[in-house]
């Protein structure tokens, strides 16, 4: 496999800090997105080769792996996992002290172990056979308003200069992850395609607050109708509904209004509750009429 200098893909320095990365990332991408290069096979390659530079620079265990063994990062784990049994094998072809447990490797002898371990190829040989291995998975943040998160709908997520299209089921929460099988990088030696992950940032711009399932708001309550009772028009998601007020409400008081929360993630038709929270508002700029008949109910007080 072909080595890839990621810090030179991002057009950054080896100390690069989580900042400078992803500042650079999106300086990048910004010009090499397909969008902007439409029909250009060679930015469409430099896009897919900056993201992958990215998705590895971005997360400090891969940057780890791939500060530490280069081109063959990817085979970090089963090098490591190998461990004191590979070590020996390798140091019995020649090379005391060069086991995973002593001394380590130069930068050579990494190069030339991945060779014999793994092959030309990328398989990891065991027993005269090349093993096949899983490629990299994809990890991605797709953000939505609250208002796309109630209801089922279609988007398209560009990954790696590939357009995914994807049907997000109402209800989905911030922070839920997902998986879409196979959509990651490919397989070494025949192996299986890795998975991408999308993560979802539900953006909320409403005056419902959302916990699970339901939501929240409050509604104001003049205090002439919290004290002799009435009526009264309260949002929901989807509309106004009419409440009725009883006689000597207290602030504070909560009503349930059963399935008028958020859709239950893939449960159609159901929904959680909408709970309200009255607030009773008190009147101002009282004309002297009225502060008389105040003055009158408190003495009948």
């Amino acid at each position: 496999m072909a080595f890839i200098d990621y810090y030179s893909v991002l057009g950054i320095d080896k100390n690069a800090s989580e900042a400078d990365i992803k500042k650079a990332y999106r300086k990048q991408a910004r010009k090499y997105h397909p969008d902007v290069n439409p029909d250009d096979k060679e930015a469409e390659h430099k896009f897919k080769e900056i993201n992958e530079a990215n998705e590895v620079l971005s997360d400090p265990e891969k940057r780890k792996k791939y500060d530490k063994y280069g081109k063959d990062w990817k085979h970090a784990d089963q090098f490591e996992q190998a461990g004191g049994g590979a070590g020996r094998q390798y140091q019995n072809q020649g090379n005391p002290g060069a086991g995973f447990g002593g001394g380590g490797f130069g930068g050579a002898d990494y190069s030339d172990f991945f060779e014999s371990m793994f092959g030309g190829g990328g398989g990891f040989r065991q027993g005269g056979r090349s093993a096949k291995f899983k490629g990299q998975d994809f990890n991605a943040k797709l953000e939505l308003s609250i208002q796309d998160a109630y209801k089922t709908h279609k988007q398209v997520l560009t990954v790696n200069g590939e357009n995914i299209r994807l049907t997000i089921a109402a209800g989905i929460e911030d922070g839920q992850t997902i998986k879409i099988k196979g959509k990651g990088a490919p397989g070494s030696n025949g192996g299986p395609n890795g998975d991408l992950y999308i993560t979802f940032v539900i953006k909320n711009n409403t005056k419902f607050m959302r916990e699970g399932d339901n939501l929240y708001s409050t509604v104001e309550v003049d205090l002439y109708t919290a004290i002799l009772g009435g009526s009264l028009l309260a949002d929901t998601f989807e509309g106004k509904v009419k409440l009725k007020v009883a006689p000597e409400t207290q602030n504070g008081t909560k009503v349930r209004l059963k399935g008028k929360g958020f859709p239950v993630y893939k449960k159609e038709g159901e929904f959680g509750d909408l709970i309200l929270t009255y607030s009773i508002k008190n009147p101002t700029n009282l004309k002297d009429e009225e502060k008389k008949l105040f003055e009158e109910l408190q003495k009948l007080r």
